[in-house]
């Protein structure tokens, strides 16, 4: 029999479960948690015990676990002893490793970013690099998640890699030494014009507000009167970055953002504590579908007190905290404890997930239920559906071919031979594809494989099977035919049509090879419809104060 992983295991649930309602008063649930725990422990002893075959107890009871949280929301998780160095690196931004990112790439592990200065950088690591065996551990066959953490561990520790270098037909062993891996939240900032300072902000790890702070006084002494603080996809992280950053450009003393939960320890106002960094500044900040959390609050806090306007698209709307509690055998439950209120008095939550669908995902606030609140300067803004932007930025969607040939990594490997061609290219603002460049990257893909179907192509699909199932197939099949005829896409034709969007794609991915992320991130500023608007509104005194009164 094996009982003990199940018994260590139970008791752990019962601690998970029994932490949750401890702030519960009426006995009835206490009656009901115990009944169900003996239920769950007593089918545990049966199933360990008759089941044909032997059982994992630690994967079987972890999938309950997570089952059972799941009927919560997505930011409530339990975090096991072996992934805890993971988590603690999402909310540090700090591990000990080589400093790369690897992912697949046609089935290869392959490096696809190595942080400049770090040791992967300073073995000789690059873009398109395979790895294929760690300390003599045949890794071709893991996946990339299973790839990083072998090449994590203690700084100071060396291992060595069996690397097949782009390029090469034979595999090379490199000795490498990790080290302490500090993810920088603010990887790039810089001058845009003469007098506008542009800050990237990636996370709200532990510093950050420290890092925005520096940045922004760099930029200063560079001469910027004038800025731009990038929240795009940025997913948040620490409540109290948030705040400080914050603080930055709001008042001593003004309310920044309060939480409210049932225990009272979560119910909390948040102050700005120090004198603004610069209360002045013109600030403009970009915001995505994909910033959230903490990047919500700094740009919610922004727009309620009118102190800059925000550029881009509407936010992601996750107004929860969530906090760690630990648990027996070094594990650890992150729960969501409370919902944040920025100072207008919004929520911006978009979804309930005390009311769920039947296919368990939560219920979106409708339009129709969504609170008015007020500004400083009195402008309307609501709750309920994350942050929306003062001037909305519209994101066009990539064309058919352009997907495919990222999927099909088609322009990655050519980002390869390119490099592996030329050992040297201008400065990222400067570099540019000539157009026999372009027709060499064409001439090259004769030989590929990367077919798609284009929307009207699905469309026209959709329109004959609905036809048929209506019984008016046979009316409009020469209509039908001469369509599809006419749409079938060519790829020689979409190469030409989407020749500004591809060619855009392909010198950032040339330039990463060359001056990896900030190169990267350059590169992009001549193109970037958020970036190119907010110069625009910072150069423009009359429109962004007009913006910030609500007279658009």
């Amino acid at each position: 029999m094996k009982f003990a992983p199940v018994l260590k295991k139970f008791s752990l649930m019962t601690v998970l479960v029994i932490g949750i309602i401890a702030a519960q008063t009426p006995t009835e649930k206490y009656f009901e948690i115990t009944k169900n725990l003996d239920i769950f422990a007593s089918l545990i002893r049966e199933v360990n015990m008759y089941y044909v075959d032997e059982i994992n107890p630690n994967r079987m009871i972890k999938t309950g676990i997570d089952a059972m949280l799941g009927t919560l929301d997505p930011y409530t998780n339990y975090i096991p002893e072996d992934e805890i160095e993971n988590y603690r690196t999402m909310t540090t931004g700090m591990y000990g490793g080589i400093g790369a990112i690897i992912g697949k790439r046609k089935n290869r592990n392959i490096v696809l970013m190595p942080y400049n200065g770090f040791p992967a950088d300073k073995a000789g690591l690059k873009i398109g690099d395979e790895i294929l065996e760690v300390d003599g551990f045949d890794v071709r066959k893991k996946n990339s998640n299973e790839v990083s953490k072998l090449l994590k561990g203690q700084a100071g520790t060396k291992m060595k890699l069996k690397v097949l270098k782009l390029g090469k037909t034979n595999p090379e062993i490199i000795e490498i030494q990790r080290e302490r891996i500090k993810i920088d939240n603010v990887p790039y900032t810089g001058m845009l014009t003469e007098d506008i300072g542009y800050v990237q902000l990636t996370e709200f790890t532990a510093d950050a507000s420290r890092e925005v702070k520096k940045g922004i006084e760099e930029l200063k002494n560079k001469g910027a009167k004038k800025l731009i603080l990038d929240l795009r996809d940025n997913p948040g992280g620490l409540l109290n970055e948030a705040v400080n950053i914050s603080n930055l450009f709001i008042p001593k003393d003004k309310p920044i953002v309060s939480t409210k939960g049932k225990v009272a320890e979560w119910v909390k106002e948040y102050k700005a504590l120090n004198p603004p960094f610069d209360s002045e500044i013109p600030l403009a900040i970009l915001v995505s579908s994909r910033s959230a959390s903490a990047s919500e609050i700094v740009s919610g806090v922004i727009q309620d007190y009118d102190r800059g306007v925000l550029v881009g698209q509407k936010t992601f709307g996750k107004g929860l905290v969530q906090t760690t509690r630990s648990l027996v055998f070094n594990t650890q439950l992150k729960v969501t404890t409370a919902k944040y209120y920025i100072p207008s008095g919004r929520c911006i939550q978009a979804i309930d997930y005390s009311e769920k669908g039947a296919d368990g995902a939560g219920k979106k606030v409708a339009d129709s239920l969504r609170v008015a609140f007020k500004t400083s300067n009195g402008r309307v803004v609501f709750d309920g559906g994350g942050v929306s932007p003062d001037v909305d930025v519209k994101r066009e969607t990539n064309a058919a071919i352009t997907n495919s040939l990222i999927s099909k990594d088609l322009i990655f490997d050519y980002a390869s031979q390119y490099f592996l061609k030329h050992p040297s290219i201008s400065k990222p603002l400067e570099f540019q594809l000539k157009d026999e460049e372009y027709e060499d990257f064409k001439n090259w893909l004769k030989d590929k494989e990367y077919d798609y179907t284009t929307k009207v192509e699905t469309s026209i699909k959709e329109l004959t099977t609905a036809a048929q199932k209506e019984k008016y197939y046979d009316e409009i099949k020469d209509q039908l035919e001469n369509l599809k005829i006419r749409m079938a896409h060519n790829k020689e034709h979409d190469l030409e049509k989407h020749k500004k969007e591809i060619r855009e794609i392909l010198e950032h991915e040339i330039v990463s090879r060359y001056y990896f992320e900030k190169g990267t991130k350059e590169a992009s500023f001549d193109d970037d419809p958020d970036v190119l608007e907010a110069i625009k509104i910072l150069n423009d005194n009359t429109r962004y104060n007009n913006i910030l009164k609500g007279k658009k």
